[in-house]
């Protein structure tokens, strides 16, 4: 197994807190600790680095608690980048933040046409995009993601309301592999999903509940919560590499490793 560079963009949790519950993992009347949750992204960061990649930062805004999860902030492929339209207003001012990034960096730039939370519903596996609806995502989204970027969308429905974002039920190991949990799709996103990929590793509810699905490979080691331990030892038995972070503060608001990271593919040459 080869393992590939990334580009990432992360965002310091400098302002995160649980002020609003806009999906179940959400409790505002439960304590959060801002400098745990820094220290567990600080952590996350130093792994990436360790591994080689490359972390962008773009700067947190204050009353902005959620933009730690930049994997919602924008989907980037071949230096394209499309912003996202957030279907909750308290996410709203997000986007233009993200956008304004994306922009400054160079990346050629689409506005979205429907609600798109960006990565965390859209998964470039292989040659085809992995696009989730059900809670967030639009599915008239596809449509346009197909357009921008010239990649066949195969559409993936979400039915838990737990795993709102396609990238808390399914994680790309590399381009011919995937991990996901059955039961948080439809059945027949399910007979889709064993179409595409019929060696795919299949998660235990237990791991998807500590968000064990919501990991980052680079084609050889994947990072994943530390809790996540089934599944860990699934993907070692399959000759990966895993490397367990503790993001238990940032699951309060139901974040994991891949909710705090963009993928920022610059090129063909870098997918």
């Amino acid at each position: 197994m080869d393992a590939t560079r990334q580009r990432f963009l992360m965002c310091r949790p400098t302002y995160f807190a649980v002020d609003y519950a806009i999906n179940p993992w959400m409790d505002p009347t439960a304590p959060v600790d801002v400098d745990l949750a820094v220290r567990q992204w600080e952590r996350l960061r130093e792994v990436y680095l360790d591994l080689g990649h490359t972390v962008e930062e773009i700067a947190p805004v204050p009353g902005l608690p959620d933009m730690v999860f930049a994997a919602n902030g924008g989907t980037v492929i071949d230096g394209r980048a499309m912003a996202v339209q957030f279907r909750d207003p308290q996410r709203a001012d997000e986007a233009p933040a993200y956008r304004a990034w994306f922009e400054a960096a160079g990346f050629e730039m689409y506005d979205p046409k429907h609600v798109n939370e960006g990565e965390g519903d859209v998964l470039l596996a292989g040659d085809h995009l992995l696009a989730g609806t059900g809670f967030r995502t639009a599915h008239a989204s596809h449509a346009q993601l197909q357009e921008v970027f010239g990649y066949p969308v195969i559409t993936m429905q979400l039915v838990d309301p737990r795993f709102y974002h396609l990238d808390t039920a399914l994680t790309v190991l590399d381009e011919r592999t995937v991990a996901y949990l059955p039961e948080a799709f439809s059945p027949g996103s399910q007979a889709v999903l064993r179409r595409l990929f019929p060696d795919a590793v299949h998660a235990t509810l237990a791991d998807a509940e500590v968000l064990g699905l919501n990991a980052v490979s680079d084609g050889r080691h994947v990072v994943l919560p530390e809790q996540a331990t089934g599944l860990a030892a699934t993907l070692r038995d399959r000759g990966y590499q895993t490397i367990g972070v503790d993001l238990s503060e940032l699951r309060k608001a139901g974040g994991g490793p891949k909710c705090c990271t963009l993928r920022l593919r610059q090129g063909k040459a870098n997918r």
